[in-house]
């Protein structure tokens, strides 16, 4: 994706007033240059005890015995049991606290917990009622009754300055003189890594999940209804007794109004929704040790909203991106299960096939993920079959849409849609750019193994251009378009966690887009200026949704100028050599920064440590 940044500013904004509130002592809480150099072995390991409270009280230290419970009233996240603090409805304050020692030489350290709140606070703009989180002396943020929710949402930190030291984890919740607020923490995590080989792709689980989707449209396209089915394998030695399916929509709307409905689910039971409402929880019929395999099915209803949006309509225009639900990814971290950010993306899947069936109008075209088969159905009706292997999603459009297409010259079938307004030379430019840029990335990166590849071409895209495997939204810009159709390597054939680790894409995105057009990135490095010490090339999304001004600027620029400086130092035929083998090696896998930094350095005899340090790669 390529935001506008004025945009992502102002989305930044909103996001702030709706979510817990940030205090200026996060970026110091978020610190990672000046944490401890990674030592030759790091152990990861989670560090907070009996954050599930499910082993007593210990070693919590609580300010009365009913703030770890089990009593009625409240729910656990996970269990029986679970920590409420305040919900009197009068003058109170409860506190909830545990030293813990976060160990050096970990590159990395994330605090997370899951909090539900609820009041009976009218108000919509007075925090009467709060909850502060704060580690060592450092607020990291402070919610209220604003922040109500009708389900658990996990809180995520960055807390990786506190490596080697000793400090403590406190939570204190106050309330004025009436009117309850209560605050229920569960499942405190904090988790140490880096330094080690990060988890082979076996212990990522639900893995080869394949999905089979039927759904029939309304005559606009704005509304789907159908059934979702998936089969998946526990690829890990952990008996797999739970999946979570994502359903990202759910950000678009709200939990008492979801545009992403999934009911009569077959093959386990539906728990409760979590994340705003775009995680839901689904218990298995029985366990799954490693190489079984299962099979969920659910009933599903999609109602897109109005907007020029990457899930939305513009007119008789229908963009469906992030619809579908997909299975949240497990491994040595547990379930990710990050919020949705519209500053970047937050999505984390592993390759998966699929086929799913479309029926509409005939009088809508329905560009898609795969290869498409359209035949006829009942009377004025089309259905579309799509077929996809090995893609983390799927996503697809529906409209009148003007359509051309194309063959690039190694053989990649290519196809334009264009809302109206596009003109002729336009949609022509867009498919000689699609031609180019197909081949070029194929010619740097392997072969494109999607068969056809479609692009919706609309100017009123606010955030410039969005990818999808085999599907891409965008303006009728060379250059977005370029970059856009490369991530089809980076985020598609070789996946990354976009959510942690958003610069494995994004920046080798516009790399690879510089390289297609020619452009070397002579001096670029000489223009980086950073506005923090917190601030990093390899951020997480948690920290640009915070400093959004800067996302663009941080991960697309100075991130592509990074690796413009690494092939002056090791070459260009070195790192045209490394980028293909290491695309190669993770080709349908996952990438981590720190494979990556592996990669590079046994690329070379030149020791790249300070190459890192100076670029603000860490991990």
């Amino acid at each position: 994706m390529r935001p506008t940044p004025l945009k992502a500013l102002a989305r930044a904004v909103v996001v702030a007033a709706l979510a817990a509130v940030s205090l200026p002592g996060i970026p110091a809480a978020a610190e990672t240059s000046t944490a401890p150099a990674v030592a030759a072995a790091c152990t990861p390991a989670q560090v907070v005890t009996n954050g599930g409270f499910e082993s007593g009280t210990s070693p919590w230290t609580q300010s009365s015995t009913s703030v770890i419970t089990s009593r009625t009233g409240q729910t656990a996240h996970g269990g029986t049991t679970f920590a409420w603090l305040d919900g009197v409805g009068s003058t109170h304050t409860d506190t909830l606290s545990q030293s813990v020692t976060i160990p050096s030489g970990c590159s990395s350290a994330s605090l997370t917990f899951w909090l539900h709140i609820d009041t009976t606070e009218t108000t919509s703009s007075t925090a009467y009622d709060k909850l502060t989180a704060k580690i060592g002396s450092t607020t990291l943020a402070t919610y209220s009754n604003l922040n109500k929710a009708s389900g658990y949402v996990q809180k995520t930190f960055d807390v990786s300055a506190f490596a080697g030291q000793t400090v403590t984890l406190a939570f204190t919740g106050t309330e004025d003189s009436s009117l309850q607020t209560s605050f229920v923490l569960d499942d405190v995590a904090l988790n140490t890594s880096g330094g080690t080989t990060p988890p082979a792709d076996s212990t990522r689980t639900p893995a080869a999940p394949g999905y089979t989707v039927s759904l029939t449209s309304n005559t606009s396209g704005t509304s789907w209804s159908g059934h979702e089915s998936v089969t998946f394998t526990n690829a890990s030695s952990t008996s797999l007794s739970e999946v979570y399916l994502r359903l990202w929509d759910n950000y678009h709307g709200t939990c008492s109004a979801m545009p992403i409905v999934v009911s009569n689910v077959s093959g386990g039971t539906a728990g409760s929704l979590s994340v705003a409402c775009t995680a839901l929880q689904i218990s298995l019929s029985s366990p799954l040790a490693q190489g079984q395999s299962a099979t969920i099915g659910f009933d599903l209803a999609i109602t897109v909203p109005s907007g020029a949006d990457r899930f939305g309509y513009d007119g008789a225009f229908v963009n469906i991106g992030n619809a579908l639900p997909v299975l949240a990814v497990k491994d040595g971290s547990g379930w990710h299960l990050d919020p949705y950010t519209n500053n970047g993306e937050s999505f984390y899947s592993l390759a998966a096939d699929f086929k799913v069936t479309l029926d509409h109008p005939t009088s809508l075209l329905v560009p898609a993920t795969g290869t498409s088969v359209d035949t006829a159905g009942s009377s004025g009706r089309t259905v579309t079959t799509a077929t996809a292997s090995k893609v983390r999603d799927f996503a697809w459009a529906a409209g009148p849409f003007s359509k051309i297409s194309g063959t690039s010259t190694a053989g990649t079938a290519i196809n334009i849609y264009s809302v109206s307004g596009i003109s002729s030379s336009d949609s022509q430019s867009m498919l000689s750019t699609a031609k180019s840029a197909v081949d070029a990335h194929a010619t740097r990166f392997g072969a494109y193994p999607y068969g056809e590849l479609d692009a919706v071409i609309d100017n009123n895209y606010w955030f410039g251009g969005m990818e999808y495997p085999g599907f891409v939204l965008d303006l009728v810009s060379t250059t977005a378009l370029t970059h856009e159709i490369g991530h089809q390597w980076f985020y598609g054939i070789v996946g990354d966690d976009e959510y942690n680790n958003p610069w494995l894409d994004e920046a080798f995105t516009d790399y690879a887009t510089d390289l297609a057009q020619g452009k070397t990135g002579t001096s670029c490095w000489s223009s980086v200026s950073w506005a923090s010490s917190a601030e990093n090339i390899t951020n997480s999304m948690a920290y640009w949704d915070a400093h959004s001004s800067r996302y663009s600027t941080v991960v697309y620029g100075y991130g592509k100028c990074a690796l413009h400086d690494l092939r002056r130092v090791l070459g260009d035929t070195v790192m045209a050599n490394l980028l293909k083998s290491y695309a190669t090696s993770h080709w349908y896998g996952v990438s981590t920064t720190a494979e990556f930094k592996a990669a590079a350095q046994a690329a070379t005899t030149t020791d790249l440590t300070s190459f890192w340090t100076t670029h603000r790669i860490v991990g």
